[in-house]
């Protein structure tokens, strides 16, 4: 019995079928016809906007496709069913496709595949002021006896309220709450909401009509009691749940976008109970992936398709970039699932803590109130956020960790535990970092205390060398406790954090800097 088990396993395993599914906002592919929904910059033969430079937008969408090489592409701001059959003319491996649109908005949604699409439907999101995009529906075949379902999106911009957008996530949950409890899909495409946007939103008061609830977190579920849905976890829960491959990846990496040069992740694939489990589809453990060469993006700069003065200049491709990931006709295996040694370092790995950790020897190397940062011997730093109050600067600590979180990107300890507290006789500035010695901007070295960094303050920036294009932002939550512009200063305990990916100086108190 075993070995007929093994020769099953094996099987099963030989004859797996993996296969790679993208989605990509293609920025306004639009034809030359004039149907009088375009935008302005696209109304055929005005703005430089003709046969020359379309097929240059064509070919260069084509050429992104091409490369990322992926079985199933979900599109979103195709304008037309003609501009998605000039496109697949440049793509003749897609011989299977879907379009979909409201005819009275100016771009749809389109599915393409190399598999054969054996089931479409159009999802209708009720709106009491006016029809919006309709939520597109595909069935795929992916072998004999396996099928995929995608349901393909394009939610409402934030030039309107958080309200607009959970209009389609109730209208794609109610939708989803009619069909079979295990079913093996994925939600993906432009959902203008960031897989935080629950933590992100909230503080912006034109966003924020409706009471600090997201479509995406909240109505579709990848957040439950303010935590995220993980690969752990989401069997746990008695209603229907799903999963965000956003969580897969480092903070930093963390964007398909950016807005005001922020990074942003508007594209989302957010996967079903079903494929985490022993049947049909299966995701590929840790295969989410943003496609980004180097013709795409230099640094923080997304090369999208250009406009000057007004007028097409024929080069350039989307401001966001394709998202990707991998599954399987293999049944998922949760072994994939690697957990990690207890240390500080592991707590910058993960989004969520499922059950308390314990750390032992954590030093107090600086306080500040109900704060502090904590450091064991050759491990990271973390920031002890409002849970500190009982801690002693200098003393060693065997703590329990019961709750973490991410504040743009700051990695904090928010619950925690005293199991034991020992007398150290080692000083705590042995445990600072010379800011001379290390790449301060390198983000493995967040929530550490650095020192020995001099330079001149002026407007919110401390610039550290004799020409002044070496800067780093200085931040502290009492203004009063900056410097005064013009100044040279010396750090002197300064905590390096990080807000939306962007480094920054900490100053918690007058003593971290000193005056030259």
């Amino acid at each position: 019995m075993i070995k007929l088990l093994f020769l099953l396993l094996f099987c099963l395993n030989l004859y797996a079928k993996t296969f790679l599914i993208a989605s990509y906002n293609v920025e306004n592919l639009f034809d030359l016809n004039h149907d009088k929904t375009e935008y302005e910059e696209y109304i055929p033969h005005k703005h430089n906007w003709n046969n020359h430079t379309l097929n240059i937008k064509l070919d260069n969408i084509a050429r992104v496709i091409l490369d990322m090489n992926a079985d199933i592409v979900a599109l979103q701001e195709i304008e037309s069913q003609e501009a998605l059959t000039l496109l697949l003319q440049k793509l003749p491996l897609y011989p299977y496709f879907d379009f979909v649109k409201n005819p009275n908005s100016s771009v749809g949604v389109a599915v393409i595949s190399k598999f054969k699409i054996i089931n479409q439907a159009v999802i209708e999101v009720r709106s009491k002021q006016i029809i919006e995009r309709p939520i597109q529906k595909v069935t795929v075949q992916i072998n004999e006896n396996k099928q995929l379902t995608l349901f393909n999106n394009h939610w409402r911009s934030k030039k309107a309220s958080e309200s607009k957008r959970i209009e389609y996530a109730l209208s794609l949950h109610n939708y989803l709450e009619k069909q079979k409890e295990k079913s093996d899909y994925i939600l993906l495409g432009d959902f203008n909401s960031n897989y935080d946007e629950y933590l992100t939103f909230k503080h912006d008061k034109k966003l924020n009509d409706s009471y600090n609830i997201t479509g995406i977190n909240q109505v579709l579920n990848t957040t439950i009691n303010q935590q995220y849905v993980t690969k752990e976890t989401i069997f746990n829960p008695t209603q229907r749940v799903h999963y965000n491959l956003w969580l897969e990846l480092p903070y930093h990496e963390r964007y398909s976008y950016f807005y005001k040069n922020h990074p942003n992740t508007p594209d989302n694939m957010i996967l079903s109970q079903a494929l985490f489990d022993e049947e049909n589809i299966s995701y590929v453990n840790n295969s989410f992936k943003v496609f980004k060469p180097s013709y795409l993006i230099t640094q923080k700069r997304i090369n999208r398709w250009a406009m000057k003065n007004n007028q097409h200049v024929g080069k350039g491709y989307s401001d966001h970039l394709p998202i990707l990931a991998s599954f399987s006709t293999k049944p998922y295996a949760f072994s994939q699932i690697k957990k990690a040694p207890n240390s500080v370092a592991s707590l910058y790995k993960i989004d969520t803590l499922h059950e308390p950790l314990l750390l032992k020897k954590l030093a107090v190397i600086y306080k500040k109130g109900n704060h502090a940062i904590l450091k064991a011997k050759n491990d990271r730093a973390i920031y002890a956020y409002n849970c500190a109050k009982e801690l002693k600067e200098g003393e060693l600590y065997d703590l329990q960790i019961q709750q973490i979180h991410s504040h743009f990107g700051l990695k904090e300890v928010t619950q925690l535990n005293i199991i034991n507290q020992y007398i150290s006789k080692e000083p705590t500035h042995r445990y600072f970092l010379d800011a001379q010695e290390i790449d301060i901007f390198d983000l493995q070295f967040q929530n550490e205390i650095i020192f020995n960094l001099t330079g001149v303050y002026k407007n919110g920036f401390l610039y550290t060398d004799e020409s002044q294009t070496k800067k780093i932002k200085l931040y502290a939550k009492e203004p009063s406790l900056l410097p005064k512009n013009g100044q040279n200063i010396t750090i002197m305990s300064g905590h390096l954090g990080i807000f939306k990916s962007d480094v920054q100086i900490l100053i918690h108190k007058k003593s971290d800097f000193r005056v030259n």
